[in-house]
């Protein structure tokens, strides 16, 4: 049978060897890595190449993807990234550590845990700058001793957010604040934190830079592995892969066109008020791909070709001097949003 068009083509060996080499990379000073399978939906055939480089952890913010992967005989150790006081039931069932800022979602878990004469491991994640999810450091102090005294809860770590919704970057700054809290916290509490997981891909940068590392000892990796960037400058980092995943598209027109249409403009499909410059007659494609399969600005073209706008299901290009004939394939690589809009929306 032909080949199904659109498609996620998925190189498992060049997944494999990103997370190894960052494995072996962030190993050199006594850091572990926890694979993110977030953007890949949890799909197992990934995540078991992110274990075969190296990871020590699968994490994913969504419980029913660590259940898909453990029903596909996945073996790790798997954390919730994301945890909803609603789920708790299901995150006790499912998950061997799951990342929390709340005392009603713990102890909602340690009510289940205790249901169930189950110890669940947490991670509290602490704010830092980024103001995304995380507990103030002037209040840790307190909610430390308030979760402690939860049944069937063991606090295994600290942790924390950078680089998301801020974009604040992780620096000697906020990071030694990490180290701090951690050592205070085991001091005030007489009590041993093994996993300090320090931020995600974007930790790169201060990685490189630092000569010590303090008390970080984790960090939680998807794109890097995935895309073989770090996430502050969108930066390759040497020896990855990039493109690991790449999005294939069929041709289903292929004219020379005017470059302006004609009529009174009023808006598109989705609102806008589109603006067009008057090239003269070129050649336009339009492939079968649309807002509905992926994130338009996620995908990356070679030089022949120019991405000219799209619609739910379909994306109209000038391929200059490329002749694209009808049937023919165009295949994109992606960045974090394309990849995760694409494999969202189950074009594989």
């Amino acid at each position: 049978m032909k080949n199904l068009l659109p498609r996620i083509e998925i190189s498992l060996p060049k997944i494999r060897h990103n997370a190894r080499l960052l494995c072996q990379l962030y190993g050199s000073k006594g850091l572990s890595v926890m694979g993110v399978s977030k953007a890949i939906l949890g799909d197992p055939s990934i995540a078991l190449a992110m274990i075969q480089g190296g990871v020590n952890f699968i994490a994913d913010s969504r419980i029913e993807n660590i259940l898909k992967m453990k029903q596909a005989g996945i073996v790790t150790t798997f954390v919730l990234l994301r945890t909803a006081l609603s789920q708790a039931e299901s995150v006790v069932n499912i998950a061997d550590i799951s990342l929390n800022t709340e005392l009603a979602t713990i102890q909602e878990l340690s009510y289940y845990a205790q249901e169930k004469q189950k110890i669940h491991r947490i991670i509290i994640m602490t704010e830092l700058g980024d103001l995304r999810e995380g507990v103030l450091p002037k209040d840790l102090v307190k909610f430390i001793k308030k979760t402690l005294a939860f049944p069937f809860i063991k606090i295994v770590g600290l942790g924390c957010n950078l680089a998301c919704y801020g974009g604040i970057k992780p620096d000697s700054h906020n990071m030694s604040k990490l180290s701090v809290l951690t050592d205070t916290i085991e001091q005030e509490f007489l009590i041993k934190l093994p996993i300090i997981s320090g931020g995600n891909s974007a930790n790169y940068q201060w990685y490189q830079k630092s000569s010590e590392v303090g008390r970080i000892n984790n960090l939680r990796l998807g794109e890097s592995i995935l895309l073989g960037c770090e996430t502050v400058n969108r930066q390759v980092i040497p020896g990855l892969y990039t493109d690991a995943f790449r999005l294939i598209a069929e041709v289903i027109e292929s004219k020379d066109k005017p470059s302006l249409p004609s009529g009174e403009i009023g808006r598109d499909a989705f609102g806008n008020v589109p603006s067009f410059i008057d090239q003269g007659i070129h050649r336009r494609v339009i492939i079968a791909l649309g807002r509905q399969d992926v994130l338009i600005s996620g995908l990356q073209t070679s030089q022949e070709i120019k991405i000219l706008g799209s619609s739910s299901d379909h994306l109209v290009l000038d391929s200059h001097n490329k002749r694209l004939k009808v049937g023919s394939e165009v295949s994109f690589n992606l960045d974090y949003g394309g990849l995760l809009t694409a494999m969202t929306s189950r074009v594989c």
